[in-house]
């Protein structure tokens, strides 16, 4: 499967008062790391959801291994795990250079426009995990 890149910059407002990204901001990144992943695929998911079909976290199990601070430049690396009927698993790792900074396991559940459980579209299948 492939893996998606994204290269950042991290900026004073990620920080605590301990000038080191604040834990919850890594979701954030997570986030950006999936959305550009997808991005990449043909996968908007803002267009998606004019369509009445949604991805939403319904798990997040992250491990914190090293802090990154002000002015750091991290990578987000994403890759699909796997595609269920209607969940996707991702799995991403924050890195800044080899240090691995987190690793993280992410699922989205696929749902209509009123929150209800779907089928992941099968075009959507086939673009992540090409």
């Amino acid at each position: 499967m492939q893996t998606g890149v994204l290269e950042k910059k991290i900026y004073y407002y990620d920080t605590d008062c301990g000038g080191v990204v604040y834990y919850a901001n890594y979701l954030k990144h997570l986030e950006e790391g999936r959305t550009e992943y997808c991005l990449a695929r043909g996968v908007d998911v803002g267009k998606l959801f004019q369509k009445d079909i949604a991805f939403v976290v319904v798990a997040a199990q992250i491990d914190y291994k090293a802090p990154a601070g002000y002015g750091d430049k991290v990578t987000i690396i994403t890759r699909v795990e796997k595609i269920g009927n209607s969940s996707i698993h991702f799995r991403q790792e924050i890195k800044k250079g080899q240090l691995l900074l987190i690793k993280a396991k992410i699922v989205w559940t696929c749902v209509s426009g009123e929150f209800k459980t779907i089928a992941v579209p099968e075009e959507i299948k086939k673009a992540l995990l090409n």
